[in-house]
């Protein structure tokens, strides 16, 4: 770290040093650009070598040459575990759950739609079937009418049957109900691409945004630790522990300070602890939609397999037609004919159908359950965002622990403008 840390290398053997050190940094940097870029942002393969390669390479002339960007990238490490580190998390997240469970809800839906496209299709070729029946049973009716009418030689229709032509519109109600099947498939496709790739956009937007300002926060606060003595000082640090001894004024460090606290130690301020709370609210915010999302999925299948389960053990509506016709013995008096000389007939018959509503014969795509893996994951990311809310605070001081490493004669001066601070106020 000391050769790691200093301005200028003092001979060829800490150059070597130095240059090893960069080289190893940068290709697991590489490698995990690499990774983050195909498998998290979905970019092709080639396009992350060649982003990963050209990073690779100028972060290691970067870091080999200039000493105050070494302290910005090593400023970067922590920082992850800040604000912005946890950004990146979060996208993390939402891409886990955008790409694994929303097309998982859509293949459902799809599945009930298809149930009811088929119970629909089923029951309409029932009913159209009726209409069968229903034109057998008018065409007997009528011969028998026919013939009652024709052995009364009173009057006679030109013809006495019943005319149906539902039939003819079979083909154009399937065809109907086709089209609309398509349309509903195209438009659940339409909308699964355009939430994949809303979210891939903002994702690559997100995680773009983040890294950049991971490394303006790095820099502006090494600009700050340079440049103003007050910025972020208010830690005892060996070197003011040694200043104060050197100068016989231990008693400036023993008193219950409200200001002082050690950057090794466990101990938050106030102002830390209302922080952290106030992160903690807005991540659970967060938690529970990311939960709403995984619940919708949960739902979905229970109802797609319910209802594809149900919709097979549909029974079979027996419908039966009885017609019962008679000549009623008034008519006959009426129209003054004797009722032994008419040879009248007559007519009573049942016609039995069946209403079909079951699924069992159709072609459905199973349900999609759940992938348990992704709300394993996602508590697992959500696990380390809540940890690194509480872990903010100790990145900062960690950030000061590594400015004061690479500019330690800045270090000496910010120690020495503290004990003047504290001497004035004692």
């Amino acid at each position: 770290w000391s050769v790691y840390s200093k301005p200028i290398p003092a001979n060829s053997r800490e150059l070597w040093a130095l240059f090893l050190q960069c080289s190893c940094i940068t290709a697991v940097i590489g490698g995990l650009f690499y990774n983050w870029m195909f498998s998290s942002l979905e970019y092709s393969w080639h396009l992350s070598i060649a982003m990963a390669v050209s990073f690779s390479l100028l972060l290691l002339l970067t870091l080999f040459l200039m000493h105050p960007a070494r302290c910005v990238f090593s400023m970067i490490m922590p920082t992850l575990g800040t604000k912005q580190g946890r950004k990146l998390l979060l996208s993390t997240c939402i891409m886990i759950v955008v790409v694994n469970v929303t097309p998982n809800i859509i293949s459902n839906i799809k599945t009930i739609l298809q149930v009811i496209k088929c119970i629909c299709k089923n029951s309409g070729e029932s009913l159209l079937n009726s209409t069968a029946l229903l034109e057998t049973a008018s065409w007997e009716f009528g011969d028998a009418i026919q013939e009652n009418i024709n052995s009364i030689n009173f009057h006679r229709p030109m013809n006495g049957h019943f005319q149906f032509s539902l039939l003819q519109n079979s083909s154009l109600i399937y065809q109907q109900m086709h089209l609309a099947g398509e349309k509903i498939g195209r438009d659940f496709l339409a909308v699964e691409v355009l939430v994949k790739d809303t979210v891939r956009v903002g994702n690559k937007l997100v995680a773009g945004f983040s890294i950049l300002y991971l490394c303006f926060e790095s820099t502006c606060y090494l600009k700050n630790y340079l440049t103003n003595l007050c910025f972020d000082n208010f830690y005892i640090t060996k070197k003011l522990e040694r200043l104060v001894v050197d100068r016989k004024a231990a008693h400036l460090l023993v008193g219950p300070s409200k200001n002082l606290i050690r950057p090794t130690g466990l101990k938050l301020s106030r102002e830390e602890v209302m922080l952290c709370l106030v992160q903690a609210v807005l991540l659970t915010v967060a938690l529970m939609l990311m939960l709403v999302v995984v619940a919708m999925d949960h739902f979905a299948f229970n109802v797609a397999d319910t209802t594809v389960r149900k919709a097979a053990q549909f029974s079979v509506v027996p419908v039966a037609l009885n017609i019962k016709y008679r000549i009623l013995p008034f008519l006959l008096k009426l129209l003054q004919l004797p009722n032994e000389e008419l040879p009248l007939q007559g007519f009573e018959r049942s016609y039995h159908h069946y209403l079909i509503f079951s699924t069992a014969h159709c072609r459905i795509s199973p349900p999609m359950p759940p992938n348990p893996s992704v709300l394993l994951v996602v508590g697992l990311l959500f696990c380390i965002l809540y940890t690194t809310i509480f872990l903010e605070t100790y990145a900062h001081r960690l950030c000061r622990k590594i400015s004061g490493s690479f500019f330690e004669s800045r270090e000496e001066e910010r120690a020495l403008y503290l004990y003047k601070k504290l001497s004035w106020e004692h």
